[in-house]
């Protein structure tokens, strides 16, 4: 159930929190809810631009934490961890959705915070979020699939026929996969509701999909809004597994709609931060706006070698009030997720990736995250290639795929 968060602003804009500057005799922090990948990255964007960081994470080895000048090992929910983030950051951020929005909400209380918690919340809630995307979508924007919440078995017993074949996901915290269930029967969805605990969920109705696209976003508190290229996705398993950029990846009329529509929605939220939103498109060529994602995401880290302007630093830039230019391409580009699997020959013996002969190839950009343990289906790093020609970058990216023992790419 969403908090009592108001999406209309009435605060005035701050000033802008310049790079390299004191504040009250300290350097000027930025802060982070979250230790993770994507907080680490934050912190390098934010560090290299001039600003101390401050990361906030229960974990005491979180990749993050490790990396930042100040770390709170804390609870997210923590009162007395969230004030002293308040009092060593002078503007919080996020870096994934499911922090506490209450959270988010009473940090706001002191500091700017970016993404605010109303937005959080709905990004939290699956039926707020399609509820979102209709709105959009009635305004010119791009529809969600067909769906119905079901929260009670009456909803369950009322849910239409039109809707299967299905996919029935958990209203809340679910990602990468997770909290799914694909249903054929009204049996089939009555058993994987069970399965789930009756938590709230909603049906959506299963499309012949094509394949999948992301587009990200950064608006500023101005209400400036610039976008990076459109991705084009590959998921296995339910986890991003591959991801192109590149002219001629997406017809260019489909990129520029869906480009138009991460916009639409970013205004309709009037939110301040950097934006995923995910796409299906479908055999026939039509758009179908699937999920939205509260601050960078996995498909957009190839921006930190094929871009003038990464993802990351467009956080800094929302979070600290600085100006927003569009970022440029400089580079075709094709990313490969890194997951733990790697770590672990076929017989499940641990074994250290072949890293001399991936750096060999040309173009290859190697990120790992400074993860202490891998796990099957951990995300761990990734592997971007760049290069003069999108013929060059695929070539790279098949033989490191070779080399890892990865599906082949197409």
């Amino acid at each position: 159930m969403l908090g009592s968060f108001n999406l209309s602003r009435t605060m005035s804009i701050p000033p802008p929190l310049l790079p390299g500057t004191l504040i009250d005799g300290r350097p000027a922090t930025l802060g982070v809810l979250g230790g993770g990948q994507l907080g680490r990255m934050f912190v390098h964007a934010a560090q290299a631009m001039g600003y101390e960081t401050a990361v906030l994470d229960p974990d005491p080895q979180s990749p993050a934490g490790r990396v930042s000048q100040h770390f709170i090992q804390a609870d997210y929910r923590d009162g007395a961890g969230l004030a002293e983030l308040a009092r060593r950051a002078h503007a919080i951020s996020t870096e994934f959705e499911n922090v506490p929005a209450d959270s988010l909400a009473q940090l706001a209380g002191t500091r700017p915070v970016a993404p605010a918690a109303a937005a959080v919340a709905i990004a939290q809630d699956r039926s707020a979020e399609k509820a979102h995307f209709a709105r959009c979508a009635g305004a010119g924007g791009v529809a969600p699939a067909a769906h119905a919440t079901i929260t009670s078995e009456a909803e369950l017993a009322a849910v239409p026929a039109t809707l299967l074949p299905g996919i029935l996901k958990t209203a809340r915290l679910g990602y990468d996969g997770k909290g799914q269930a694909r249903v054929a029967t009204r049996a089939e969805l009555a058993a994987a509701w069970q399965s789930m605990g009756c938590v709230p969920c909603v049906l959506e109705q299963r499309l012949p999909l094509a394949l999948e696209c992301s587009v990200i976003v950064a608006r500023g508190r101005d209400g400036q809004a610039v976008s990076l290229p459109v991705q084009r996705n590959l998921h296995r398993d339910g986890i991003l597994a591959v991801t192109e950029v590149h002219e001629g990846n997406l017809p260019p009329a489909l990129a520029s709609q869906a480009q138009a529509a991460t916009i639409k929605i970013a205004n309709q939220l009037d939110y301040v931060g950097v934006l995923c939103v995910e796409y299906f498109v479908l055999e026939g060529g039509a758009l179908v706006v699937n999920e939205m994602a509260p601050r960078p995401h996995n498909s957009g880290h190839y921006s930190l070698d094929a871009c003038d302007v990464s993802q990351f630093e467009l956080q800094v830039r929302t979070l600290a009030g600085l100006p927003l230019r569009a970022p440029r391409q400089h580079s075709p580009a094709i990313m490969l997720n890194l997951l733990g699997d790697l770590w672990f020959d076929a017989a499940g013996r641990p074994r250290t990736p072949p890293w001399d002969a991936l750096l060999q190839l040309p173009g290859a950009h190697l990120h790992l995250y400074g993860k202490t343990e891998a796990r099957r289906g951990r995300k761990m790093g990734h592997l971007t290639f760049t290069g003069a020609s999108t013929e060059a970058v695929r070539a790279s990216a098949r033989q490191a795929a070779a080399l890892l023992g990865m599906e082949a790419i197409g």
